[in-house]
């Protein structure tokens, strides 16, 4: 079952029984169907919806999708969510993103990214000089760079934080 939450305020558990859709653990007729131009054909209980897929946020879990010019902002909670949360586990909070930080002293030669960029896990971040070596600094996992904290040219020293992820 999964846990929606629509626009920070409306909740509502939806599941799928023996190809029955559920909506609060009432029997729901819906129909959902992607069109080739991009739209979304959605049926609930007789009534017919057109939406488009504004924004996906994958790692919130969350969507926006407009219905009939109307924004929706849609959280969606799996049942491992669900779990973690009756366990008083915030699973966001447990993946929060380190800066990248200087792992040694060494020469910013190179930044690689910029702000607002989305980066995923093994892409290159910046190129440290350290011991007349060139060391590429890789993105641990997938986030967004919030803001560059450096310049290139600069000496930095073990700790600096380098660049802020989001």
């Amino acid at each position: 079952m999964l846990q929606t939450t629509i626009n920070n305020k409306s909740n509502f558990a939806v599941d799928q029984v023996d190809g029955q859709w559920m909506i609060n653990d009432s029997p729901a007729v819906l129909d959902i169907q992607v069109q080739s131009n991009g739209l979304i054909s959605l049926l609930l209980d007789n009534k017919s919806y057109t939406a488009t897929v504004e924004k996906v946020d994958t790692k919130a879990k969350e969507l926006v999708l407009k219905i009939d010019g109307q924004p929706y902002t849609v959280a969606i909670k799996e049942p491992i969510d669900q779990l973690l949360s009756s366990m008083g586990l915030d699973l966001k909070a447990m993946q929060k993103i380190e800066p990248v930080k200087a792992p040694m002293p060494g020469m910013v030669l190179k930044v690689l990214v910029e702000p607002g960029q989305q980066i995923n896990k093994g892409d290159g971040l910046l190129i440290l000089e350290a011991m007349k070596m060139e060391n590429v600094l890789k993105a641990t996992g997938p986030a967004t760079v919030k803001a560059i904290k450096i310049n290139e040219r600069t000496a930095v020293e073990k700790g600096t934080i380098l660049i802020e992820l989001e």
